[in-house]
């Protein structure tokens, strides 16, 4: 968690710069940190923060994360740079699949993945997403339907599923 105010700093594994920028949502402030490469993490914070300038990086997922919110974007276009172990990362692409507005078990998400055996070691990758929203992990449900699990709180997954699923009924309806 980074500290309000600071604009960038230094990944110390390889030195890359890294930029950081925060965004308001209806649900909480968000923490966004991006590199040369794209998108390194998003998340939740739990403070509120002073918003200064965003540095240019940033500038589109910001705006694709406004449009998000507003109902008008269903899937993200900003390159991301992700960092994990090759299960983790297969994970990860794994989420990048599920549909907006939909959800999927971590039973699924485990035989999509390969091995229903995994399901303890698909639900770690899982929670140690870094780039939420963007890697849509709050999509993915306990096998009986209910919500289990979700770094930023169940209450904001139970909020992006429920957005979600209200623009994807509309757009049924008036596309």
């Amino acid at each position: 968690m980074g500290l309000p105010g600071r604009a960038e700093k230094r990944n110390h594994h390889d030195m890359t710069t890294v930029q950081r920028a925060f965004l308001k949502t209806p649900i909480g402030f968000v923490e966004i940190d991006c590199t040369g490469k794209g998108i390194r993490s998003l998340e939740f914070i739990n403070f509120n923060v002073h918003i200064k300038r965003t540095p240019a990086c940033l500038k589109d997922c910001k705006d694709q994360l406004h449009e998000y919110f507003e109902g008008k974007r269903q899937q993200f276009s900003v390159p991301l740079d992700l960092e994990g172990s090759p299960f983790k990362l297969k994970v990860w692409n794994e989420l990048l699949k599920i549909p907006y507005g939909t959800t999927i078990s971590y039973l699924e998400l485990a035989r999509r993945v390969g091995d229903i055996k995994a399901i303890r070691a698909v639900g770690g990758a899982n929670a140690n997403n870094p780039i939420s929203i963007l890697i849509p992990c709050h999509r993915v449900i306990g096998f009986d339907g209910k919500l289990v699990g979700y770094a930023g709180g169940l209450w904001r997954k139970k909020w992006l599923l429920e957005h979600e699923y209200a623009f994807a009924q509309r757009d049924l309806f008036y596309e």
